[in-house]
C-alpha cells in the first residue's frame, strides 16, 4: 500500500489557553525535513508528560475525516489548511480501521513503526473552538496514530508512505483505540492480557493493559 505525502508539518509551543502552551499549531515544512527517533526535525512538544517520547515521536491523522468533521462543525477554517488535528503527516487514503498496531511504513528514507492510537484530549476542542469533538472521536474511533522511528532518515512533501510490513493484523488502530477508551467497547481479562502483550504496542498502553489487569 502506497500513499501521496500532501504535507510534513510541524508546530514550536505557543501559548494556548492562559497559562497553557501548545504545539497543536503545525505548518508545514518546506524542502527535505529530518525525522529523528524524537520526531520531525523543528517540531516540539509542549506538555512532555502526555505527549512525546520515541512512541510518540510522529502523528498521523487522516485527512480522510476532514469532509465529515467539516459537515459536522457546520464549516471550519481549520479544515481548509494541513494538520488541521496537530498532525505531522498529511495524507489521505488511510485509516485506522486499515492500519495496525506494529505496521512499518517506509517515509522517504526513515522506517516509521506504529505505536498506538492518539487519545483525544481537551485541546483539541480548545482548538477548534467547539465542544463536543471528543465525545465524537470516541464514538466514532476516528482518533489517528503515532508513530516511533525506526530507521532515521529524511522525507519531503510529495514522497510516499509505503507499507512494508503488516504488524499485529488482529488489532488495527481503532480496534485498540476502542478497547481503551470507548466504554461501549471495554476489553475483557482476555483482551487485556493479549494487549498487555503486544510487543509493538507502546510501553504506556501496554502498562494500561497490565494494570487493569489488576483491578
Amino acid at each position: 500500500m502506497k500513499i501521496d505525502v500532501t504535507a510534513l508539518c510541524a508546530g514550536q509551543p505557543q501559548p494556548f489557553n492562559g497559562a497553557e502552551m501548545s504545539a497543536i499549531d503545525k505548518r508545514p515544512l518546506a524542502g527535505t525535513v529530518a525525522i529523528r527517533s524524537f520526531g520531525l526535525a523543528g517540531d516540539m512538544v509542549a506538555d512532555t508528560e502526555h505527549h512525546g517520547g520515541p512512541d510518540m515521536a510522529v502523528h498521523h491523522y487522516p485527512r480522510d475525516h476532514y469532509a465529515e468533521w467539516d459537515a459536522w462543525l457546520g464549516g471550519h477554517d481549520l479544515l481548509s489548511r494541513p494538520a488541521a488535528f496537530g498532525e505531522n503527516i498529511v495524507a489521505e487514503g488511510l485509516t485506522e480501521d486499515a492500519v495496525h498496531i506494529g505496521d512499518r511504513f517506509r517515509l522517504g528514507s526513515a522506517l516509521l513503526e506504529v505505536s498506538q492510537p492518539r487519545k483525544p484530549c481537551w485541546k483539541i476542542e480548545h482548538h477548534f473552538g467547539r465542544k463536543g469533538m471528543v465525545a465524537r472521536i470516541v464514538k466514532q474511533h476516528n482518533c489517528g496514530w503515532y508513530y516511533r522511528v525506526i530507521e532515521e532518515g529524511a522525507a519531503q512533501a510529495g514522497d510516499t508512505l509505503e507499507r512494508v510490513e503488516i504488524g499485529h493484523a488482529v488489532w488495527n488502530v481503532a480496534h485498540v483505540f476502542a478497547k481503551f477508551y470507548d466504554p461501549a467497547h471495554k476489553a475483557t481479562r482476555k483482551e487485556c492480557e493479549q494487549l498487555a502483550a503486544l510487543p509493538r504496542l507502546s510501553d504506556e498502553l501496554r502498562g494500561e493493559a497490565r494494570a487493569r489487569l489488576q483491578t
